[in-house]
């Protein structure tokens, strides 16, 4: 004979203390989620335009970066270096070690594998900034540059200077909303390294 599988309902007395320790076992499983691995944040200004506009919710993977795998092209999120309190979201341009050259040309990027270095290719970007200052930077080894998408809109560390490591949150991973543009590390470009001579 098949058997069934049953479902009885609780009884009165004990559906509170089931309740609670469904909640206690949730907390359990959430509260460490959402401190030590992943982050709502709400996207507040226009630096990332056109890849992501004000209002857009975003969960930020936070233990990558924990783990040092930070990558060139990463959409991430870091607490403003001078004021800890803010978070800043942008996109990683520079590495540790690295030289980088900024002008109206782009973005050239100087590092033991390519010496004579070689020129980002950002499609992301929409707007570059007319005449912008030429800037020359080399990077320590536990510093980050991040540029925002809508470079002439941006306040990023052409202003303010590199982000050191510990002030970095973690990386975008998922757009929760607007409903139409749920995406899966959303804004993540990766660029093709070729030497310029």
């Amino acid at each position: 004979m098949e058997e069934q599988n049953h479902i009885a309902p609780l009884k009165e007395k004990n559906s509170w203390s089931e309740l609670l320790r469904f909640a206690f076992y949730a907390a359990l499983i959430v509260i460490p989620l959402r401190l030590f691995i992943a982050e709502p944040f709400i996207v507040s200004g226009d630096s990332m335009v056109p890849t992501f506009k004000n209002g857009q919710y975003l969960i930020v993977d936070e233990i990558s970066y924990r783990l040092g795998n930070i990558d060139r092209g990463d959409v991430v999120v870091f607490h403003y270096p001078k004021d800890p309190k803010k978070y800043f979201i942008k996109r990683m341009i520079g590495l540790p070690g690295e030289t980088l050259v900024i002008n109206d040309s782009g973005v050239k990027i100087i590092n033991t594998s390519n010496p004579d270095g070689f020129m980002l290719s950002e499609p992301y970007i929409s707007n570059a900034p007319p005449g912008q200052k030429s800037i020359k930077v080399t990077l320590a080894e536990d510093e980050y540059y991040v540029l925002g998408d809508n470079r002439p809109f941006s306040s990023d560390s052409r202003v303010w200077g590199t982000v050191p490591k510990e002030d970095l949150v973690g990386r975008a991973i998922i757009r929760l909303f607007p409903l139409n543009l749920i995406s899966i590390f959303p804004g993540v470009h990766t660029y093709a390294e070729e030497t310029q001579n």
